[in-house]
């Protein structure tokens, strides 16, 4: 790919990245609770996900499932029913200062990344996003494959530090918090974030094909 297409794309894709989405509330989120570490590492499990997402635009499936219509619904239903699920459990979910240093070794890492990856793997808008946003910085008679997968590199790349920045601040919020009434709140706010991003998950449609 040129470099006139690189300096085009790279912002571009970060910025995509970068946006408060589910998977960047829910590190948020998850940082707050069990530190920064914790959740960077758990935040990791979206990245095979994505990645999947990235290979089946790669090998032209993404574009025949973007366009189906029952695969759209079926996922956006799920994955919203799945953020609702997370962001109520997250309100609900108790807090004691006292054991809060341990919280990390009581909610195991393997449990928090499968949960990043369900919350990526069932966001129907992922995979049209790639499939829309990556064939815009195709070289024309470049090989398709090869590109895609700088493309998705790039991506997954610009994502893991994405990780990084959310992981950080909700880490940075939980030591802030301090007392079990302000970490109520914060499991609260995330937890409203959450059900936010499921309900404008469940209202989403797919977008109109040309």
């Amino acid at each position: 790919m040129p470099l006139d297409i690189w300096l085009l794309f790279v912002p571009a894709c970060f910025a995509i990245n970068i946006y408060p989405g589910p998977n960047n509330m829910v590190a948020l989120g998850n940082a707050a609770r069990f530190g920064f570490g914790h959740a960077f590492v758990a935040a990791l499990g979206r990245l095979p996900a994505f990645a999947l997402m990235i290979a089946l635009v790669a090998v032209g499936l993404g574009v025949v499932l973007s366009a189906s219509e029952t695969f759209f619904t079926a996922l956006k239903w799920i994955g919203a029913a799945y953020l609702v699920w997370l962001g109520v459990k997250m309100v609900r979910a108790p807090v004691d200062i006292a054991a809060l240093a341990n919280a990390a070794a009581r909610e195991p890492v393997g449990r928090l990344a499968g949960r990043e990856f369900l919350v990526a793997a069932t966001n129907p808008k992922a995979i049209v996003t790639f499939t829309a946003f990556f064939p815009q910085f195709l070289t024309p008679g470049g090989d398709y494959i090869t590109q895609i997968a700088l493309m998705g590199a790039a991506f997954i790349a610009f994502e893991a530090i994405s990780i990084g920045v959310y992981a950080f601040a909700g880490g940075h919020v939980g030591r802030l918090a301090g007392t079990a009434a302000r970490m109520r709140w914060v499991n609260r706010i995330s937890g409203t974030a959450l059900i936010g991003a499921g309900v404008l998950l469940a209202l989403a449609r797919r977008p109109e094909t040309a």
